[in-house]
Order: C-alpha cells, then sequence, then structure tokens
C-alpha cells in the first residue's frame, strides 16, 4: 500500500466517522429536522415565487414564507389539537359521571355475540360481562397508576416538544433563506453524474411533496366525511372520532374503516339497524371513494409508483419510523425504483457496447 492510498483510506474513514457522529448528534431532534425539510420543499415554490416579488430580499422573503406556513399548516393543526382535547376532555366526564353508561355499553355488545365467540373468550377467562368488567376497571386502574408515576416524564415530552417545534420553525427559516445553496452543495458532493444527481433530487421532491400533500388532503377529507357522520348520527365527540380517522387514513385502502366499520357493526348488533346501515353505506360510498378515487389522483400520479407497493412502503415506513414513515417511506421506495433505473439504463448502455 503506498502513501497515497493510505491518506485516501484514512480520509473515507475520519469522513464516515464523523458522519455517523454527526448524525448520532442529530437524532434527538430528528423530528424537527425532518420536518423543517419538509415543510421547506413543500413551500419552496411559493417562497420562490414571494422572493421575486421582494426585490430578492431572501430574509423578508423567508420570513413571509414562514408566517404563511404558520396560517396554514400549524396554527389549524394546534387548533384541531385544542378542541381534541376539549372534547376528549367532555367525553371523559360523561363517561365518569355515568351520563354515558359503559356497563351498559358492554353488556350490549356481550349479549349480541355469537356463541362461538363467547366460547372463544370463555377460553381467555373472559365468558361473563362481569369478569370483561373487571378486567378493563383493572387496565383503567393501571393507566392511572402509570400516569400518576410518570407525571415529570410527561412534563418533560411536553418541554421537549416545544423544543422541538422551535428548532423546526428555526431551520425552516433558513432552509427557505439558504436552501438553494444548500442544495447545491449537496448534489456537488454526490459522485454521480449531472443528470442522475438531478434526476434523484427531482424524484425525491416530488414524492415529498406528492406524498404530504395528498395524504394529508384525502386523511382531512375522510377524517371530515367521518366526523360528519358521526354527527349526525348522533355518536358522541364527533371531533375525536374524525381526528382518530384522519389519522388512521394515512394507511391507504383500510385506515378510517377501522372506526367506522366497528361502530356500524355495534349500531346493527344493538338494534339501531337503520343507523347502522346508514354508517355502513356512508363509509363504503363516500369515506371510501375518497381513498379509492382522490389518492391516486393526488398521490400515486406523481410518485408514479404502483398502488400496492405506495400501500406497502407507507405501511411499512409507519411501522419503523412512526407518523413520519408515511412520508419516508414511499420516498425510500421511490429512489430504491430510480437507483435501480439508472443501474438498468446503465447495463444496457454497456450492453449495447
Amino acid at each position: 500500500m503506498n502513501h497515497s492510498d493510505l491518506q485516501a483510506k484514512t480520509f473515507i474513514l475520519l469522513l464516515a466517522l464523523v458522519t455517523v457522529a454527526f448524525g448520532w448528534i442529530l437524532m434527538p431532534f430528528f423530528g424537527a429536522i425532518f420536518w423543517g425539510a419538509v415543510l421547506a420543499i413543500l413551500f419552496a415554490p411559493f417562497h420562490r415565487w414571494i422572493l421575486a416579488r421582494q426585490s430578492k430580499r431572501p430574509v423578508l422573503a423567508a420570513l413571509t414564507t414562514l408566517c404563511i406556513c404558520l396560517i396554514l399548516v400549524i396554527l389549524p393543526m394546534t387548533l384541531i389539537a385544542i378542541s381534541l382535547a376539549q372534547e376528549g376532555t367532555v367525553l371523559y366526564q360523561k363517561v365518569e359521571s355515568q351520563e354515558i353508561d359503559v356497563a351498559a355499553f358492554l353488556r350490549n355488545i356481550f349479549a349480541a355475540l355469537p356463541a362461538w365467540l363467547h366460547d372463544i373468550m370463555g377460553r381467555f377467562g373472559m365468558d361473563s360481562i362481569g369478569t370483561l368488567q373487571a378486567r378493563l376497571s383493572d387496565a383503567a386502574v393501571q393507566g392511572s397508576r402509570f400516569i400518576a408515576t410518570n407525571v415529570l416524564d410527561i412534563g418533560k415530552n411536553a418541554f421537549d416538544f416545544l423544543v422541538s417545534f422551535f428548532i423546526m420553525l428555526y431551520l425552516l427559516f433558513f432552509l427557505l433563506k439558504d436552501g438553494p445553496a444548500l442544495a447545491e452543495r449537496i448534489q456537488r458532493a454526490i459522485p454521480l453524474s449531472a443528470a442522475h444527481k438531478r434526476n434523484l433530487f427531482d424524484k425525491f421532491t416530488t414524492v415529498i411533496r406528492a406524498t404530504v400533500k395528498g395524504n394529508f388532503l384525502v386523511a382531512g377529507a375522510q377524517g371530515a366525511m367521518g366526523g360528519l357522520a358521526f354527527w349526525m348520527l348522533g355518536i358522541q365527540a364527533p371531533l375525536l372520532w374524525a381526528v382518530v380517522m384522519a389519522f388512521l387514513s394515512l394507511l391507504p385502502a383500510v385506515g378510517a374503516a377501522l372506526v367506522w366499520a366497528p361502530v356500524a357493526i355495534y349500531l346493527v348488533a344493538t338494534g339501531a339497524v337503520w343507523k347502522g346501515a346508514m354508517l355502513t353505506a356512508f363509509g363504503v360510498l363516500v369515506i371510501g371513494m375518497i381513498d379509492n378515487v382522490l389518492r391516486p389522483i393526488l398521490v400515486g400520479k406523481d410518485i408514479k409508483m404502483p398502488d400496492y407497493l405506495v400501500l406497502i412502503s407507507t405501511i411499512g415506513g409507519i411501522a419503523i419510523f412512526g407518523l413520519n414513515g408515511f412520508v419516508i417511506g414511499p420516498v425510500v421506495a421511490a429512489l430504491f425504483l430510480a437507483l435501480w433505473d439508472i443501474v438498468s439504463a446503465q447495463n444496457n448502455d454497456t450492453g449495447k457496447m
């Protein structure tokens, strides 16, 4: 091994070690950094439009875009979270005061179950309504004890959330202001041809924009329609269930049905057949069609991936990365396809030589 080879390998080793160490340092704020970058990519076209009309003043344009992002995205999400907390509190108080009779709810469900399901529950020691209520009471007591013993951790999590939130806003401002220059530096550092780098960066930004905009629009529409149906049918806490349905709608094809389908079954089993039938019809024809029609248009059309690959990558991403995974999963899948397309093109070019 000559001296130049030793220097090159030492440099690569140092580069890898410092890169890993830097990633390790940033890992506690991964969510804040990730969503700051995602919002910067989403609002980059709008920022360029503002920058062109403000005489090329990047600081003012970045501040304006940041304020618009706060108004259009962050403020509505905050208001929804506050309303959700209030509705959850009201629901808890109604259960606590027995205005909502959970015992009667359980008795109705238990009485409507078929005999074979009673047999299965008997094998797990839940063959009577009293046993089932005792199990649920024990779970509630354990949950209360857990919350009581982890108050400091809950406070710490709230503090961490505020820190991450301000880091995200701070990073978003500088990514808007200096994003093009940073993207150019990253492209220069990647040892690929200019055409391949341009293809990968275009695919990366397109997938992020399509996934976030498409999934949030679909989730919002399904949650709103589901909450409206629950409100019209007189089901308690429609906003709470609307948010749950919107969150689960991030899972393509199956999400919102995990909420409205059990409720429809319960309504039918407890004698409210018309309500159950109406909810089923609304869920299939309206909520389900939103997913089947809008998601391929808003997500699949821009991503240019098969629906089954979008579904699998989204579920896998959520399973590994949590909420961040509904963006990370499709992005990884799209980059995987783009890289293998490059390999395939190179092999074809080599075969023709």
